[in-house]
């Protein structure tokens, strides 16, 4: 059915579907944030929340991608005059969640003399081949131009790297060698093959899970929190870690 509206309101309409979406996303990445400082499984921490009937929290991630979820409401907000507060900072805050992930990788890293650094995922969302405004994408370039790494990038549904990718330090691999041969393994978007997967890591490897893909291998005496990362800095990794932002 066709919806009469005026030209602007229906412009609107479509401006604030997807300021709705970014700061919706923006109140699970914050939490998700403050889980963690606290020691908290976010996951674990956002399923106990929504079983409240009235509450449906969305579920984190490494930041928010696409053509129109993350441009959408700077429209709002250059157009407000100043009172689009809490979209203004709704979009911070999920621009700024690729680096705090960025962050992480890097900490974990620093654990190995020439990391290979595995990143699952470079779409913006699950099981589509769409690049545009990825957070995926962002972690990946930032990571590809440091030579102190080795990438391994994996991404079922495209069948070439990017430009971007030049690198030689880059290659794109299946997601059975980048678990094979990844030091520190990055879920970044969850498609479906990841979803399926059972992964089986060594004791050395890190895994760090934005999309809680693979929950199934936490365990709590080998769940690490950021604040505990520093510390690891200091001791042998002997054992499976898992990190969840």
């Amino acid at each position: 059915d066709c919806i009469k509206a005026s030209v602007k309101a229906a412009e609107m309409s479509k401006l604030t579907e997807n300021a709705f979406r970014d700061v919706n996303i923006a109140f699970s990445n914050e939490l998700a944030t403050l889980a963690e400082d606290l020691g908290i499984d976010p996951f674990e921490l956002i399923d106990l929340a929504n079983k409240h009937p009235r509450v449906n929290i969305l579920q984190p991630g490494p930041g928010v991608g696409g053509h129109c979820i993350p441009i959408d409401p700077w429209f709002i907000v250059s157009q407000s005059k100043g009172q689009a507060k809490l979209m203004h900072q709704a979009r911070l805050i999920n621009d700024e969640r690729p680096f705090g992930v960025l962050k992480k990788i890097k900490e974990a890293a620093s654990h190995f003399p020439r990391p290979k650094v595995a990143l699952l995922g470079l779409s913006f969302k699950a099981d589509i081949d769409d690049l545009r405004e990825s957070p995926a994408m962002t972690i990946a370039v930032n990571l590809a131009i440091n030579e102190d790494f080795d990438l391994l990038l994996v991404e079922p549904y495209i069948k070439e790297l990017p430009k971007a990718f030049q690198q030689g330090n880059v290659r794109k691999v299946s997601l059975e060698t980048a678990i094979e041969e990844g030091d520190v393994i990055v879920v970044l978007v969850e498609h479906a093959i990841f979803k399926a997967a059972r992964p089986q890591l060594s004791q050395s490897q890190i895994l760090i899970d934005t999309k809680g893909v693979w929950r199934h291998l936490r365990k709590e005496e080998n769940y690490f929190t950021q604040k505990e990362i520093s510390f690891l800095n200091e001791q042998r990794l002997d054992e499976q870690n898992i990190i969840e932002v």
